[in-house]
């Protein structure tokens, strides 16, 4: 789940491609809740097609206006307990609970209302707010996947490369950081604030 298109795949990207490669055929329900309608929407299509080769993917994307999310709290609300009702998924990736970004914090904050026994992964999204911390949970990424990841980011969301966060040093320094954390070449990061294990099963 994103806030807004390229959240995604700019948070795990790396890891849909290491986990569709892996499963082909794979199901993979997404859901953005703002940019419906726009080029950003095309985008987004586009892209998690190429982040999810071979997948069974579903994307929704809503018209929630960006930066705005509080202010539209039962919508967004019914969007996530509307895609709860047609899966019961393996792995959720969401934003981060803790993520300055307001958006991003509370569609963060509403997954754990609609998925309760699910394994929630906070995916990282770098910014100027300087909000990256101390991370639980890392999957390593081959350089193939990070250079892959990079420049997928780049070929399908052409409206954000005016960006100046917005570059293949940013996705990839913080690839190699992350990586480093984690005895890999790359890694992408997630924060995990819930998790449930059975060791004697």
């Amino acid at each position: 789940m994103g806030a807004h298109c390229d959240d995604i795949a700019i948070g795990a990207g790396g890891t849909l491609l290491t986990l569709c490669h892996a499963r082909p055929g794979v199901r993979v329900d997404a859901l953005v809740l703002s940019g419906g309608g726009s080029e950003r929407e095309q985008e987004e299509q586009a892209a998690l097609a190429a982040f999810c080769p071979g997948a069974d993917l579903r994307l929704t994307v809503h018209k929630l206006p960006d930066g705005r999310l509080p202010a539209h709290w039962e919508e967004a609300k019914s969007a996530v307990e509307e895609l709860r009702e047609r899966t019961d998924p393996d792995l959720v990736l969401a934003p981060r609970t803790d993520d300055a970004h307001q958006d991003h914090r509370g569609l963060a904050q509403l997954i754990p209302t609609a998925f309760r026994d699910h394994l929630v992964l906070g995916y990282e999204i770098v910014k100027w707010d300087g909000d990256l911390g101390r991370m639980a949970a890392y999957q390593p990424l081959s350089p193939e996947i990070a250079e892959e990841k990079v420049r997928l980011l780049q070929e399908h969301y052409p409206s954000q490369r005016h960006r100046p966060w917005y570059d293949r040093e940013a996705f990839l320094g913080l690839a190699r950081i992350r990586g480093i954390e984690s005895h890999a070449r790359y890694a992408e990061a997630f924060a995990v604030t819930k998790l449930t294990l059975n060791l004697g099963g």
